[in-house]
């Protein structure tokens, strides 16, 4: 048993060996990972926000309420928002999806429904960006009145 086992580790070894690493790389992903590279080399894409909070305030339970985060993309390459999730589905973002090219600016519109949200309320925008950190968060409170009971 144990020379079969042998045998069969050392033709493994022995075949798989054989094979250049140097050949299976194909020349456009080279191309496009000195692109790439050469693009980190210039530094990423950045995301500078004119404000990261917004209070709503006080506001009547059933209120529908919006904001805009208005932003700069501060890096050297393009801004691009893969992304936004609110942490409550009461939360709606809207954000570009095309890429956002140095010096250019966006804005992400949040809309929050109140309706069956009483009492103070703080939500949370993640927004899943090419920028270092890979996320960047916004956020939205507002306290809500409740509706009075028939």
């Amino acid at each position: 048993m144990k020379k079969i086992f042998t045998v069969l580790v050392l033709s493994l070894l022995m075949f798989a060996c054989n094979d250049n690493a140097a050949n299976k790389i194909k020349k456009e992903n080279l191309e496009l990972a000195k692109e790439r590279d050469s693009k980190i080399r210039q530094g990423g894409a950045k995301i500078k926000f004119d404000k990261t909070e917004h209070d709503f305030g006080t506001i009547n339970e059933g209120d529908i309420v919006e904001t805009v985060f208005k932003f700069t993309n501060s890096g050297k390459s393009e801004l691009i928002i893969t992304s936004a999730k609110a942490s409550c589905g009461c939360t709606i973002p809207e954000w570009p999806k095309e890429p956002i090219m140095p010096g250019k600016s966006g804005e992400i519109k949040v809309k929050f429904n109140s309706k069956r949200k009483p009492n103070l309320q703080n939500k949370q925008i993640t927004l899943v960006t090419n920028t270092d950190n890979g996320k960047e968060i916004v956020r939205i409170k507002a306290m809500v009145i409740p509706k009075k009971k028939s």
